[in-house]
């Protein structure tokens, strides 16, 4: 991944001057910089375009679910291209992380947990399966999906406890698996994830609008694809819980099922050949690149010189945030000046005392609190504390494009010369933060958190650094 990065070509050598009379520098122009990424996934206009290509008849039912941190923009998009059509929508489902007022009289706005299942996402997951419980097999169903859904709208499947799933996803997210793992554990054991909902809304048409927020921005990772045919056995789920130890740490009652399917038992997730999907289309309409993309472009249009990596971020964070630190000074030592960006997502992997096993009281300890842009900034910090004179020029902001880095009110954080000492000035010891994976409350302790609140998109994780 950071090789990948290291040298790319950058559009000058020599650093432009803001044309602005006061131009933003530092962590000014950082923020202004994300946000010029999320914009540049802003899930509204993307669900316009695609509408244009929609082929439906003028009278026939339509359907409209949306699921994720993009749900609402997603929804109210749709609604008012085809009231603008006008098309008949019958009623429909808007999953999200907050609550907003329904974009249509017909269809049900409700609120999801994240990054965790909870009572809201269960009582979600039962709405979607009674809406469409009334579908008729000539009717359409727009289905709008974005990251976050498979918390928001997971709920175990029938016969399986809530609790374990909760514990499942906890374990998950503490494992160092990256997303497409992740999802191919959890969509298995998910009532709507593995192609389930195709099968629920056949033989209804279905048109899936996806925005992604997975490498490679496969259908069947993104949101644990509940349109899409499930791609992993049950041996492969047993072998990634094997290989990162938590096969023996899941709800007994799960590894019963896996056994179950293995021995024929218990039915397979639903795969390609499965007749449900010949009614299904799907596209994806955006993804990390158009982020990174958009803010390359604001900061050329700011008279910075930029280098755009793209989506190549992934691996530990820590290890990460410590590589592109130590690019980013041989650029300053170089005597380079501009922008750098970066795109993608990196993993943190918890020490499994932090994150109890199956019915195993929690210790008395708080569990360690962050996310992996606030540790990959953390780690960044420290390298640029040892920068010397080249980090005073070094400013980096490491942020998740839905505004809510782990399970934090934070998008990220910042990383420049003074963070890492700025810790330790503040009576807490920095080193001992990044190991337990602690990183939110020094962070917090020296104002290096970037609060943005939710953006109501998800394409991943921007990392952007300006070099003045």
């Amino acid at each position: 991944m950071i090789d990948r990065s290291l040298t790319p070509h950058a559009d000058s050598s020599t650093f432009t001057p803001v044309s602005h009379d006061s131009p933003p520098r530092g962590r000014a122009l950082l923020v202004e910089l994300y946000d010029a990424a999320v914009a540049g996934a802003a899930p509204g206009p993307l669900t316009n375009a695609a509408l244009r290509e929609f082929d439906v008849r003028r009278g026939q039912r339509i359907w409209v679910y949306a699921f994720g941190k993009a749900a609402h923009a997603m929804a109210g998009a749709a609604t008012a291209t085809l009231q603008k059509g006008l098309h008949t929508i019958a009623a429909g489902v808007v999953v999200a992380p907050e609550a907003v007022s329904s974009p249509y009289a017909t269809i049900s706005a409700l609120v999801g947990d994240h990054p965790i299942p909870g009572r809201q996402s269960f009582a979600a997951a039962h709405r979607i399966g009674e809406v469409a419980g009334g579908m008729r097999s000539d009717d359409v169903a727009l289905v709008l999906i974005s990251g976050g859904a498979t918390s928001l709208i997971g709920a175990p499947l029938r016969g399986m406890n809530e609790a374990d799933l909760v514990q499942l996803y906890r374990l998950l997210l503490g494992s160092g698996l990256d997303i497409r793992e992740m999802n191919a554990v959890r969509k298995r054991f998910t009532r709507w994830g593995g192609g389930r909902l195709a099968l629920a809304l056949a033989p209804a048409r279905t048109q899936a609008l996806i925005i992604s927020d997975v490498e490679g921005d496969d259908p069947a990772d993104i949101a644990s694809g509940p349109c899409t045919p499930d791609a992993y056995s049950a041996r492969d789920v047993i072998a990634i819980l094997q290989r990162t130890g938590l096969y023996e740490r899941i709800a007994g009652p799960m590894r019963d099922y896996l056994a179950g399917v293995l021995r024929g038992i218990t039915p397979e997730t639903p795969k390609r050949t499965h007749p449900a999907f010949a009614h299904v289309a799907t596209r994806v309409i955006g993804s990390n690149r158009l982020s990174t993309q958009a803010a390359a472009a604001h900061a050329r249009s700011l008279g910075l010189p930029v280098i755009d990596n793209g989506s190549v971020l992934d691996g530990d964070a820590a290890r990460c945030g410590a590589a592109l630190a130590t690019s980013l000074l041989e650029r300053a030592r170089d005597g380079w000046r501009g922008c750098v960006v970066w795109g993608g997502e990196t993993t943190v992997q918890l020490d499994p005392r932090a994150t109890p096993a199956h019915g195993v009281a929690a210790a008395a300890s708080e569990p360690p609190r962050g996310g992996r842009c606030q540790e990959l900034a953390l780690s960044a910090s420290r390298v640029l504390a040892e920068g010397g004179e080249a980090a005073r020029h070094v400013t980096l902001l490491a942020a998740g494009t839905d505004g809510r880095d782990g399970p934090t009110d934070a998008a990220g954080a910042f990383a420049d010369a003074t963070v890492w000492e700025s810790i330790r000035a503040s009576g807490r010891a920095p080193e001992i933060s990044l190991a337990r994976h602690d990183s939110y409350a020094v962070l917090d302790a020296v104002g290096a958190l970037h609060r943005r609140g939710h953006t109501g998109t998800n394409v991943r994780d921007v990392v952007m650094a300006v070099l003045e």
